[in-house]
């Protein structure tokens, strides 16, 4: 399916107009990179929108929201086509997309949801990685004190992350056999906040913790590294298939990353902008889907391609996709693991 939605947009993308024979401005907003992925997210959409004939902008907003709204400001009064946003805080970039409406401007949201009718959303389906992560941790450990560490609170992700978890662990934790004994969360979804997060939580417990669900790699870095200061190793799940992540669970210390394939969307990324750039309705553009699952319902147009969970039994998949080197998955991997022995 994620590679039938990118090949019917590259057919559209090489369709063909006099718009893109002039080479189009497509500016692009990074909220950081502060994960390692994002590097890879950019390079896949900085190839995408130069193989079209377009010209790639770009912004790193460093992690502030001000920055941001300073950054697209710019990039819309030096003149861009379209716009792609990866939001540090989905309500305070609502400015920015004002502004791109008054000017004709296009606006993606990447990976991150804006709620707003005039954006087009592009993501993973994010309530499918809340599942996967809750449903490969409880596999690996089906009852007994969990911890949920959750990323940015103004960020949308997170809630439909724990939206997923939700649905894999909820009733067992009405039934009791699972007990939620630390649920935060960390600003900025920063590995540091998930180190101090998780100390405190075993410390509040007497390291009673059995299984830790971590919106994303990073912060299950921040809980790995809390856990192994007390001697601890316990399931572990994180998201972002970040090539430390992927090793980690080769070596057995985190159970899943699940693999939203970075490249894939940040080509689609690249040539949906140049899509609409070049006058593409966003209900004309393939594969579309009415999203209308944020906080406020409101119907929008969007893709949403599906994960893929790495396993022990999976490592293999982001090898053999080139994702990352099987030197660097594998250093120190336990027997079994799939790709590594």
């Amino acid at each position: 399916m994620r590679n039938a939605i990118l090949a019917a947009v590259l057919v559209a993308a090489n369709l063909g107009t006099a718009a893109y024979a002039e080479g189009l401005r497509i500016g692009v907003s990074w909220a950081n990179f502060q994960e390692e992925r994002w590097k890879f997210d950019a390079a896949a959409m900085r190839s995408a929108i130069q193989r079209d004939g377009n010209k790639y902008i770009t912004t790193n907003a460093e992690g502030s929201a001000e920055k941001q709204l300073d950054d697209i400001n710019n990039m819309i009064t030096e003149g861009i086509d379209a716009l792609v946003i990866h939001p540090v805080d989905k309500e305070a970039v609502g400015q920015a997309v004002e502004w791109a409406a008054a000017a004709g401007i296009p606006v993606i949201a990447y990976d991150r949801l804006i709620e707003d009718p005039r954006v087009f959303y592009l993501t993973f389906d994010n309530v499918g990685v809340g599942r996967i992560i809750a449903a490969s941790v409880r596999q690996a450990q089906p009852e007994g004190n969990y911890v949920i560490i959750k990323g940015d609170p103004g960020d949308a992700n997170s809630v439909f992350l724990r939206q997923g978890m939700e649905e894999v662990i909820g009733a067992a934790v009405a039934g009791g056999t699972i007990k939620i004994v630390g649920e935060v969360n960390v600003d900025g979804w920063k590995p540091e906040g998930a180190l101090a997060a998780m100390e405190e939580i075993l410390r509040d417990n007497g390291n009673a913790v059995d299984a830790v669900l971590a919106q994303n790699d990073g912060m299950a870095g921040g809980v790995a590294d809390a856990l192994a200061a007390q001697g601890m190793n316990v399931a572990l799940g994180g998201q972002d298939g970040d090539p430390t992540a992927i090793n980690r669970v080769a070596r057995g210390l985190q159970t899943v990353s699940v693999w939203k394939n970075n490249l894939e969307l940040g080509k689609a990324a690249g040539h949906i902008a140049g899509l609409l750039a070049a006058g593409t309705p966003m209900s004309r553009v393939p594969d579309v889907v009415k999203f209308d699952d944020g906080e406020q319902a409101i119907e929008m147009n969007a893709i949403l391609l599906q994960p893929t969970a790495i396993t022990k039994e999976t490592v293999y998949l982001a090898i053999e996709a080139d994702h990352v080197s099987q030197k660097v998955a594998c250093a120190g991997a336990l027997p079994g693991v799939r790709g590594c022995n």
